[in-house]
């Protein structure tokens, strides 16, 4: 196994780091995490229900056997819950997986599976240092259909080198594949990766905002065709068939986050003591978390190495590296910027009733209330479309046009909102 060339993630691709981080142990070491986070969200004033979604991802999970992703998955209903309809999703490099991998899944409870496609053109995957095939995804696919499994794909444009008919060719690839949700991503390229590097030496070029724009452009009127509508702006999906896990993220839910790397958020946190990082004391169990000052909604991330991490559960700590409140203020800026990128739509009373609990509060900030016709600059520009959910709430939604230009669609509404 190896990174790929353009990857930004926190990944390591040896088997054994030390601290019972590595591979073989690494579902034991997770499971014992979420005890551990468990003891401190109850600690703390948070007391989670049975999870909806579980996702396996941020890199490359299907390297480990199949039955410890079944076994995490256990150990997550024995600590929080798992609703009867939950979705749980893993990611997968179709290199990694074959019928009977996905098989187990299946039985272990997982429903669906989201594979690594990038590209269905071969030239575009050597220059993004994948080892699979077209031919590998497809059998994934069918594979997952068989297991009775939901199927996504996730392509990237964007990559040096690659043609307005190579993307076409990979999005018509997708579609023709029969899932029923698709991911497309500009390709963001890291000046520490390799890529990065070689764009910087001048050996690849870099990526060209007019061509990902109109790549863009093909992806959404292909996809459309097909019967999938955009519901997130990198991502398209049948009706019914959307991610939940991904759009509670969206929808600034509460997440608890696993393994080395993973962010955890929670919007309303209480007792949290102004103690250095893992000196807090947790329940029963004598567990051990990190701290931060006093917040309704508070971000935290775990150690990015495995070595590390693996320490600091082995001393009974909740293996966070750090902490940050999240305050009023950042809340409102998230709450816009989440909102902008969805087919639903911000919902602008949100935003105001918002902005009129920090007056309220006696926040001393310069935040305004938006009215309906404050917006027509936006909708004049062809930016957003203003409408109306059942319960009579305003929804601000970007356009296509506003979607390629959501940077600056964003920038305005905080201009308007005096964020």
């Amino acid at each position: 196994m190896r990174r790929c060339g353009y990857c930004d993630f926190n990944t390591y691709t040896a088997r054994d780091l030390g601290a019972g981080a590595s591979r073989g142990n690494y579902a034991n070491m997770v499971i014992r995490e979420m005890r551990l986070t468990r003891d401190w969200q109850l600690a703390h004033g948070v007391d989670e229900p049975a999870a909806e979604t579980v996702f396996f991802g941020g890199g490359t999970p299907t390297i480990l056997p199949a039955c410890d992703l079944v076994a995490m998955l256990d150990a997550i209903r024995d600590t929080w819950g798992v609703a009867p309809d939950a979705e749980i999703t893993t990611e997968a490099n179709p290199d990694t997986v074959d019928a009977d991998y996905i098989r187990e899944l299946a039985d272990g409870g997982f429903t669906r599976v989201s594979f690594g496609m990038q590209s269905a053109v071969p030239h575009v995957l050597k220059t993004l240092d994948r080892t699979h095939t077209p031919a590998n995804v497809a059998a994934g696919v069918r594979a997952a259909d068989k297991a009775g499994l939901r199927s996504s794909v996730d392509l990237i444009y964007g990559a040096p080198g690659e043609s307005l008919d190579d993307w076409r060719t990979s999005v018509r690839t997708a579609v023709d594949l029969g899932v029923d949700h698709i991911s497309a991503y500009a390709l963001t390229v890291e000046p520490t990766t390799k890529m990065g590097r070689q764009i910087a030496a001048g050996i690849l070029p870099k990526p060209d905002d007019d061509d990902e724009a109109a790549k863009y452009e093909i992806a959404d009127d292909t996809l459309a065709e097909a019967g999938l509508q955009w519901y997130e702006i990198s991502n398209w999906a049948r009706p019914g068939y959307e991610s939940r896990h991904n759009l509670g993220y969206w929808r600034n839910i509460d997440w608890a986050g696993l393994g080395p790397g993973a962010h955890s958020h929670y919007n309303h946190v209480t007792d949290i003591d102004e103690a250095p990082i893992g000196a807090a004391d947790g329940e029963a169990d004598g567990a051990r978390g990190p701290a931060s000052p006093s917040a309704h909604a508070l971000r935290a991330w775990d150690v990015a190495h495995p070595r590390m991490w693996g320490a600091a559960i082995n001393e009974r700590c909740v293996p966070w590296g750090g902490s940050e409140s999240i305050t009023p203020g950042e809340h409102l800026e998230e709450l816009i910027m989440l909102g902008l990128r969805l087919r639903e739509g911000l919902d602008l009373d949100l935003v105001n009733r918002t902005i009129t609990m920090l007056e309220r509060d006696g926040h001393d900030s310069p935040f305004r209330t938006i009215g309906v016709g404050d917006l027509t600059a936006l909708a004049d520009d062809g930016l957003i479309t203003v409408g109306c959910d059942a319960d009579g709430h305003a929804r601000i939604v970007p356009t296509r046009r506003g979607r390629l230009l959501n940077d600056a669609v964003i920038e305005r509404f905080f201009d308007l909102a005096g964020v």
